[in-house]
């Protein structure tokens, strides 16, 4: 599928033929969905902990003896239902990860991709460069696309004046092509990739 090219100054200079197999495929929310979990999954720092009766400071004496009281017996003040007590079924420190076939994440990014071109928010960039790295003239160029929400992929490496002009633009998130993911893309409304990018990506997804 062709796709126009533009310059940051918003005027079209070429285009490029896209890859039906990797920006042309049905877009499956349920595969999204599987994926972006999966992420969420692995950043969880799962460090929530309660104690347990064996962790609970306190004394292991009986409280009172067993019968003849007319209350309920009792084996230890650091029970749950004392004041200070344990906690009976906590969360303890684990890993939340979980596993997903390579296949699945890899038709995934082929998904959230071929999503944005079916919205019509696929931008493809002759080059994402800044000479003067100035967030100021960075700023000014990109207002002439109107984008309030947006992820700019680049080739392998990323222009360090680029990255320096577009640190302190909100809405604004920069990679470079090997972090490109789901969750990422998705969170932004739209995605833009650089000519270096879209060629990276299809030699990687196809």
């Amino acid at each position: 599928m062709k796709c126009p090219v533009t310059d940051l100054d918003n005027k079209t200079v070429g285009e490029i033929d896209l890859d039906e197999a990797v920006f042309g495929l049905p877009v499956r929310k349920d595969i999204l969905a599987r994926m972006v979990n999966w992420q969420l999954a692995k950043r969880r720092a799962g460090t929530h902990k309660t104690k347990g009766v064996s962790e609970v400071s306190g004394t292991t004496r009986k409280p009172y003896k067993q019968k003849g009281t007319g209350r309920a017996r009792q084996g230890s003040l650091r029970s749950p239902q004392f004041r200070g007590g344990a906690t009976i079924f906590g969360p303890v420190v684990r890993s939340h990860a979980h596993d997903l076939p390579k296949k699945v994440r890899k038709l995934a990014l082929k998904t959230a991709l071929s999503s944005k071109q079916a919205e019509g928010k696929l931008v493809v960039l002759e080059a994402a460069k800044s000479d003067s790295g100035k967030t100021k003239e960075l700023a000014g160029r990109l207002g002439k696309f109107g984008w309030q929400s947006v992820l700019v992929i680049d080739g392998s490496a990323v222009d360090d004046g680029f990255r320096r002009a577009a640190a302190n633009i909100p809405g604004l998130d920069l990679l470079p092509q090997q972090g490109a993911n789901v969750y990422d893309i998705l969170r932004r409304d739209v995605l833009v990739l650089t000519k270096d990018a879209v060629e990276h990506l299809e030699a990687r997804l196809k």
